[in-house]
């Protein structure tokens, strides 16, 4: 998640779990627990917005991680031998598998530059939320917002399509696009950033 962080109006620019911290945030200062109040915000693929929309996409990755394709690509890779003969090429192919799920294409995960999620971070961070669901605290927000979400991403578009109504946020849906559309459709993703960024540029300079 970025932020211009001045005395001024802030501006959040978030993605995937950075979107959900947005969210979080902008709920938190409009409530008056923290501050300021975000002039604007970009959500690109938010994380899901509930627990139930959380326990649909998990079920989801989970299918198409077994999917017959990319169990396919894993026998490949293992009859490859590529763990002997280059094991760092091996490391960045079985990084490739662990995230194909998420794209529209699984080959498109080769174009995904490498990172690394702790695991047990990442499920203390789950846990901690609890049963929530902050698309009924998103009504109280007054804060234009841009959602962007591909339409092949696993997090669930009711999710996304809940997460901009509550917000009366614009929305672009990306065709042919997972959960990285800034790897499968960065041209339509940055220019519909720049147009409503140019659209709201009164709100951080009056």
């Amino acid at each position: 998640m970025l932020a211009e962080l001045s005395p001024g109006p802030v501006t959040l620019v978030g993605y995937s779990w950075g979107a959900l911290l947005a969210m979080l945030y902008a709920i938190e200062a409009t409530a008056g627990r923290a501050g300021p109040v975000p002039a604007r915000m970009v959500l690109l693929d938010p994380a899901p917005a509930s627990r139930a929309f959380r326990d649909r996409f998990e079920a989801e990755f989970a299918r198409r991680q077994a999917s017959p394709e990319i169990a396919a690509l894993r026998e490949q890779l293992a009859a490859s031998g590529l763990r002997e003969s280059d094991p760092a090429a091996f490391r960045q192919r079985t990084f490739e598998l662990s995230v194909a799920g998420y794209f529209a294409d699984p080959a498109r995960a080769r174009d995904l530059t490498p990172f690394r999620v702790t695991g047990r971070v990442q499920q203390s961070v789950w846990e901690s939320l609890g049963e929530f669901d902050i698309v009924t605290a998103l009504r109280d927000l007054r804060v234009p917002s841009l959602v962007v979400h591909g339409k092949q991403d696993p997090i669930p578009l009711a999710s996304a399509a809940a997460v901009a109504a509550a917000l009366a946020a614009q929305v672009l849906w990306l065709d042919d696009c997972g959960h990285v559309p800034y790897v499968e459709q960065p041209g339509e993703m940055f220019a519909s950033i720049r147009i409503f960024l140019d659209d709201t540029e009164s709100l951080v300079h009056d």
